[in-house]
């Protein structure tokens, strides 16, 4: 078992970029395709806490979800956000990492190396 986590979309060139960094140095992460298995609310809360960074940070803002449910607007809550990512998995940013050492999203995907040991 790895300690080594990403929330990773297969069809994203930097989500995939960032597993096979990952695995040319010999790290089988956990690997969690949030789009076929969704966030809960409460494991998204989790996930943006131990980022340390606002959910807006994390936003997909060109998806057309984005503008139909009006998430630019700055009046809607960091909880409204979440219920709303949570709902629309596709609206999260990827790849998300997560290792002993911290969280990030590694866009670009060279990002995970400063998340290695």
């Amino acid at each position: 078992m790895t300690d080594i986590t990403i929330y990773h979309n297969a069809r994203c060139s930097n989500s995939r970029g960032a597993l096979e960094l990952l695995r040319e140095r010999g790290i089988e992460p956990v690997i969690v395709d949030y789009l076929k298995e969704p966030l809960t609310v409460a494991e998204l809360t989790a996930l943006v806490a131990r980022l340390g960074v606002p959910v807006r940070d994390l936003l997909r803002s060109k998806e057309a979800v984005y503008h139909e449910l009006h998430l630019g607007d700055p009046g809607v809550s960091e909880r409204q956000l979440i219920e709303a990512v949570a709902a629309h998995p596709v609206l999260l940013n990827r790849p998300i990492v997560v290792t002993p050492k911290g969280a990030r999203l590694c866009r670009p995907p060279e990002l995970v190396l400063d998340l290695l040991p």
